[in-house]
Protein backbone atom coordinates (compact mmCIF):
# COMPACT_ATOMS: atom_id res chain seq x y z
CA UNK A 1 0.00 0.00 0.00
CA UNK A 2 1.49 3.48 -1.24
CA UNK A 3 0.28 6.48 0.48
CA UNK A 4 -1.01 8.97 -2.24
CA UNK A 5 2.02 11.36 -2.13
CA UNK A 6 4.10 8.56 -2.72
CA UNK A 7 2.64 7.72 -6.21
CA UNK A 8 5.41 8.86 -8.65
CA UNK A 9 2.36 8.73 -11.30
CA UNK A 10 -1.28 7.96 -12.40
CA UNK A 11 -0.47 4.27 -13.23
CA UNK A 12 0.57 3.77 -9.17
CA UNK A 13 -2.27 5.89 -7.90
CA UNK A 14 -4.75 4.21 -9.76
CA UNK A 15 -3.25 0.85 -8.33
CA UNK A 16 -3.88 2.08 -5.04
CA UNK A 17 -7.57 3.22 -6.61
CA UNK A 18 -8.22 -0.52 -7.57
CA UNK A 19 -7.07 -1.87 -4.12
CA UNK A 20 -9.40 0.10 -2.32
CA UNK A 21 -12.48 -0.54 -4.73
CA UNK A 22 -11.57 -4.25 -4.10
CA UNK A 23 -12.04 -3.25 0.07
CA UNK A 24 -14.65 -1.06 -0.28
CA UNK A 25 -16.82 -4.03 -2.33
CA UNK A 26 -15.47 -6.52 0.33
CA UNK A 27 -16.76 -4.58 2.71
CA UNK A 28 -20.09 -3.75 1.22
CA UNK A 29 -20.83 -7.39 0.93
CA UNK A 30 -19.94 -8.24 4.80
CA UNK A 31 -22.83 -5.42 5.23
CA UNK A 32 -25.11 -6.88 2.98
CA UNK A 33 -25.10 -10.27 4.96
CA UNK A 34 -25.92 -7.73 8.32
CA UNK A 35 -28.41 -6.46 6.45
CA UNK A 36 -30.40 -10.00 5.56
CA UNK A 37 -29.89 -11.33 9.03
CA UNK A 38 -31.12 -7.88 10.11
CA UNK A 39 -34.45 -8.90 8.08
CA UNK A 40 -34.33 -12.38 9.67
CA UNK A 41 -33.98 -10.58 12.90
CA UNK A 42 -36.69 -8.01 12.44
CA UNK A 43 -39.33 -10.80 11.42
CA UNK A 44 -39.06 -12.31 14.51
CA UNK A 45 -39.03 -9.33 16.23
CA UNK A 46 -42.22 -8.42 14.68
CA UNK A 47 -40.27 -5.10 13.63
CA UNK A 48 -40.75 -2.87 10.13
CA UNK A 49 -37.55 -3.05 8.11
CA UNK A 50 -37.71 1.33 8.03
CA UNK A 51 -36.89 2.57 11.53
CA UNK A 52 -36.56 6.52 11.22
CA UNK A 53 -34.88 6.85 14.28
CA UNK A 54 -32.18 3.85 13.87
CA UNK A 55 -31.31 5.41 10.09
CA UNK A 56 -31.31 8.90 12.15
CA UNK A 57 -28.84 7.32 14.69
CA UNK A 58 -26.61 5.81 11.76
CA UNK A 59 -26.17 8.94 9.63
CA UNK A 60 -25.13 10.69 12.94
CA UNK A 61 -22.24 8.53 13.60
CA UNK A 62 -21.33 8.36 9.88
CA UNK A 63 -20.99 11.94 9.50
CA UNK A 64 -18.97 12.07 13.35
CA UNK A 65 -16.60 9.22 12.00
CA UNK A 66 -15.85 11.24 8.59
CA UNK A 67 -15.40 14.56 10.45
CA UNK A 68 -12.98 12.26 12.36
CA UNK A 69 -11.49 11.12 9.73
CA UNK A 70 -11.46 14.47 7.47
CA UNK A 71 -13.66 12.77 4.66
CA UNK A 72 -16.78 15.16 4.12
CA UNK A 73 -19.38 14.64 6.10
CA UNK A 74 -21.78 15.99 3.53
CA UNK A 75 -20.59 13.26 1.40
CA UNK A 76 -20.25 10.55 3.93
CA UNK A 77 -24.22 11.01 4.58
CA UNK A 78 -25.31 10.84 1.14
CA UNK A 79 -23.60 7.99 0.31
CA UNK A 80 -24.64 6.17 3.64
CA UNK A 81 -28.20 7.46 2.71
CA UNK A 82 -28.13 5.62 -0.29
CA UNK A 83 -26.61 2.62 1.17
CA UNK A 84 -29.39 2.51 4.00
CA UNK A 85 -32.37 2.65 1.39
CA UNK A 86 -31.21 0.04 -0.59
CA UNK A 87 -30.42 -1.89 2.91
CA UNK A 88 -34.58 -1.35 3.56
CA UNK A 89 -35.60 -2.27 0.00
CA UNK A 90 -33.68 -5.47 0.85
CA UNK A 91 -34.94 -5.93 3.80
CA UNK A 92 -38.53 -5.57 2.82
CA UNK A 93 -37.74 -7.54 -0.44
CA UNK A 94 -36.96 -10.63 2.38
CA UNK A 95 -39.97 -9.99 4.69
CA UNK A 96 -42.39 -10.07 1.83
CA UNK A 97 -40.83 -13.36 0.95
CA UNK A 98 -41.27 -14.64 4.26
CA UNK A 99 -44.75 -13.44 3.93
CA UNK A 100 -45.70 -15.43 0.86
CA UNK A 101 -46.04 -11.93 -1.05
CA UNK A 102 -43.17 -12.73 -3.38
CA UNK A 103 -41.64 -15.00 -5.68
CA UNK A 104 -37.62 -15.19 -5.04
Amino acid sequence: MKLPTQCKDMGELRVEIDRLDRELVALLSQRVAYVERAAQLKRSENLPARINARIEEVVRNVRTLASERDLDPQLAEMLWRTIIEWSIGREEELLALDQGKLRP
